[in-house]
C-alpha cells in the first residue's frame, strides 16, 4: 500500500507500507542514495512472519518534499508523523548504510515509541572522538565527504549532474562503484534480481532532484543532534569487516558506546553483503514482541 502522509510543517513524505497491515511493525530506512524502493523481503515471507515492513522516502528523495537544512535527528518527527498516520503506537527500526544513523537516532529520541533498533552497516557521527573517520573508506566516499564539511556548494554542484546522469541510466551508478567495489560485493551485485531491484531504487531516489542525495552527505558530516550513548533500548550494530563504503570501525566505536549493544561483526562481508544479512535481522528486531491480533 502507498501513500502520502503530511508533516505538521506541510511537506507530504511518501510511504510504502509491505507485507501484512495487521503485523507486527518494523520501520526499514533506506540508504544513501536509496528510496522506498529498497532492499526489502518479499510480501509473502512478510505474511509468513506476521510482519509489515514501513519504508519511506527520506526528505529530498523520491516522492518526498525536500527539507532543506536536515538533521540525522529531524528523522524522529517523520517517523512519529508516519506511525500516527499508520495508527503505530509502538515499532522497531532497521537502517541500512544511510538508513542506519537515522534508525539509532529514532532510539535515542523515541524511546518509548522504538521497541528494538538495527543499524546495518551504519556511519558514526563525524566528531567521532578517537576514531579515524575515514580508515579503510573509498576514495570517492572520502573525496564526498570531506568536500560536504568544507565546501557544501562545491559538492552540491558536482553531484547535480551525476544525479541527472544516473536518473536517465541508473546502471552508471553501478558501472562508477564496480572498480571500488569488493569480490563479495561484485558478487552480491552481480546477482540479476539484487540488480534490478538496486536500479529501480536508485531511479526514484533520484527522479525529481539529486537534495536527498546531498542533503544525506551533509547531514551525516553535521551535528547529528543526538547522543547515541544515550540510547537505552535494544540495539543490534551489523557490519561486514570488509566494507569500504562504511569501513567496520564506525560500528565499532559506536558499540563502545551504545549501553548493551550487540555488534556483529563478518570477517569476510562487505558492504552490500547487508541485503542478505537484513531477513534474519528483522526476525531479531521482532524477539519478545507480541503478535499483532
Amino acid at each position: 500500500m502507498r501513500r502520502r502522509v503530511r508533516a505538521a510543517d506541510g511537506r507530504h513524505l511518501m510511504v510504502e507500507r509491505l507485507g501484512d497491515p495487521r503485523g507486527r511493525p518494523v520501520f526499514l530506512l533506506h540508504g544513501t542514495p536509496g528510496s522506498r524502493l529498497g532492499p526489502a523481503p518479499r510480501g509473502m515471507v512478510l505474511y509468513q512472519r506476521g510482519m509489515q515492513l514501513i519504508a519511506y522516502d527520506r526528505p529530498g528523495y523520491g516522492g518526498s518534499d525536500r527539507l532543506e537544512g536536515r538533521s540525522v535527528a529531524d528523522v524522529a518527527q517523520d517517523v512519529a508523523t508516519i506511525a500516527d498516520a499508520l495508527g503505530l503506537e509502538r515499532f522497531a527500526v532497521a537502517g541500512r548504510s544511510g538508513g542506519a544513523p537515522h534508525a539509532l537516532a529514532c532510539a535515542a529520541l523515541m524511546p518509548d515509541r522504538v521497541t528494538r533498533t538495527a543499524a546495518l552497516v551504519t556511519l558514526a557521527p563525524r566528531d567521532a572522538a578517537g576514531l579515524d573517520w575515514f580508515e579503510g573508506m573509498t576514495a570517492f566516499n572520502v573525496l564526498e565527504y570531506t568536500t560536504a564539511s568544507r565546501d557544501p556548494d562545491g559538492m552540491a554542484a558536482r553531484l547535480i549532474p551525476r544525479a541527472d546522469a544516473i536518473r536517465r541510466d541508473p546502471v552508471r551508478l553501478l558501472d562508477e562503484l564496480r572498480g571500488e567495489l569488493t569480490d563479495s560485493d561484485r558478487m552480491v551485485v552481480s546477482d540479476a534480481g539484487v540488480r534490478t531491484m538496486l536500479l529501480r531504487n536508485y531511479q526514484e531516489a533520484l527522479r525529481g532532484s539529486a537534495y536527498g542525495w546531498i542533503d544525506d552527505a551533509l547531514a551525516f558530516c553535521g551535528p547529528w543532534g543526538f547522543d547515541p550513548a544515550a540510547i537505552k533500548g535494544p540495539v543490534l550494530l551489523w557490519h561486514g569487516e570488509k566494507d569500504v563504503f562504511s569501513p567496520v570501525g564506525h560500528s565499532r566505536w559506536l558499540g563502545e558506546r551504545i549501553p548493551g549493544a550487540t555488534v556483529v561483526l563478518e570477517p569476510t562481508a562487505a558492504h552490500f553483503d547487508a541485503l542478505h544479512a537484513l531477513p534474519r535481522i528483522l526476525t531479531w528486531l521482532l524477539e519478545d514482541e507480541p503478535t499483532a491480533g
